[in-house]
C-alpha cells in the first residue's frame, strides 16, 4: 500500500503504483504517472505528462514536467519520460520537451542527478549518469551512458557528449564529446581518454591502450578530428576495436564539431 502524506495535493487522474511513498505538501498533476516502490521527500512537484518508472527517488523541492522554458512553445502536450533507479536530490528541475523536437524530454535508468542540476527540454540523458551539483543541460543536449558532468558545468544547446565521457567542474561545453573522453575548461578542451572510466567499465587492457593510442595519434595531427577520422590510413588498423569504431562514428556524425585539444 501507498503511503501518502494528508498534505499532499494529488489530482484524482494521476495513476500512482503500489509502494510509493509521498511526502508532506507534494503536488502531482493529473497526466503524471508514477511507477511502484518510488518515494517522494516533501515539497516535490511533478506535472505536465510525465511518466516515471519504477524505484525513483525524488527529494525535496525537486520539479520534474514543467513547462520548456523556450519562447515557441504554446502548451503542446509534451512529455517527460524517466526510467527506474533514478535520485534526484534537492532542487532538481526537469523541463518536458517542445514540438522542435521529438517532444519528450527522456532520463534513463540508474543515474545520479544531485542538487540544482537543471535538465533542459527535449535532452536525451542515458542510463548510470552522474550529473553533479549545480550543472545546467540546455535544451536538446544527448548524454550518452555513464556520463560524469563535474559541479557547475554548462552544456550549450545541441551538444552530444558520448558514452563514458568525463567532464571536469566548472566547464563550459559549446561542442560536441567523444565517448570515453576527458575534458574541462571555458571552454571545454579535451585532455584525454577516461581510462580510469573505461578499466571500472571492465574493457580489456589492450582495448583500453589502443584508444589511448589513436587518442593521441589525432591529438598530434595536424588535421582536424573530423578530417583524421576519413583517412583510411589513420583507422583502418583500430576498426575492430569496438571503442574506436564508436568514437569515429560519433565524430563523423557531430553536427557542431568536436571540442578542441589542450
Amino acid at each position: 500500500m501507498s503511503q501518502i502524506h494528508p498534505t499532499a495535493i494529488i489530482d484524482p487522474l494521476a495513476k500512482i503504483g503500489t509502494d510509493v511513498s509521498i511526502g508532506p505538501y507534494s503536488i502531482i498533476g493529473p497526466k503524471v504517472k508514477i511507477g511502484d516502490r518510488c518515494k517522494l521527500h516533501s515539497h516535490v512537484v511533478l506535472d505536465g505528462n510525465l511518466t516515471i518508472g519504477e524505484d525513483n527517488t525524488f527529494f525535496q523541492f525537486s520539479s520534474v514536467g514543467a513547462p520548456p522554458q523556450d519562447m515557441g512553445y504554446q502548451d503542446e502536450d509534451t512529455r517527460v519520460t524517466i526510467g527506474t533507479n533514478n535520485t534526484f536530490r534537492e532542487f532538481t528541475t526537469i523541463h518536458r520537451g517542445t514540438t522542435k523536437d521529438q517532444g519528450v524530454t527522456t532520463i534513463g535508468s540508474h543515474s545520479l542527478f544531485m542538487s540544482y542540476a537543471h535538465i533542459g527540454h527535449d535532452a536525451v540523458i542515458g542510463d548510470h549518469c552522474v550529473i553533479v551539483n549545480s550543472v545546467n543541460i540546455a535544451g536538446h543536449v544527448r548524454l550518452g551512458d555513464r556520463v560524469i558532468l563535474g559541479g557547475g558545468t554548462a552544456v550549450s544547446q545541441f551538444i552530444n557528449i558520448g558514452k563514458g565521457a568525463f567532464i571536469g567542474g566548472a566547464s563550459a561545453v559549446d561542442r560536441d564529446v567523444p565517448p570515453y573522453c576527458t575534458g574541462y575548461g571555458n571552454r571545454l578542451r579535451l585532455k584525454g581518454i577516461n581510462i580510469v572510466g573505461m578499466r571500472r567499465n571492465k574493457i580489456e587492457r589492450q582495448l583500453i591502450t589502443e584508444v589511448v593510442d589513436f587518442y593521441r595519434g589525432m591529438e598530434a595531427s595536424a588535421l582536424s578530428p573530423r578530417s583524421f577520422v576519413t583517412q583510411p590510413e589513420n583507422i583502418d588498423e583500430f576498426m575492430e576495436n569496438e571503442i574506436i569504431s564508436m568514437m569515429v562514428d560519433f565524430i563523423q556524425k557531430s553536427k557542431v564539431g568536436i571540442a578542441p585539444f589542450i
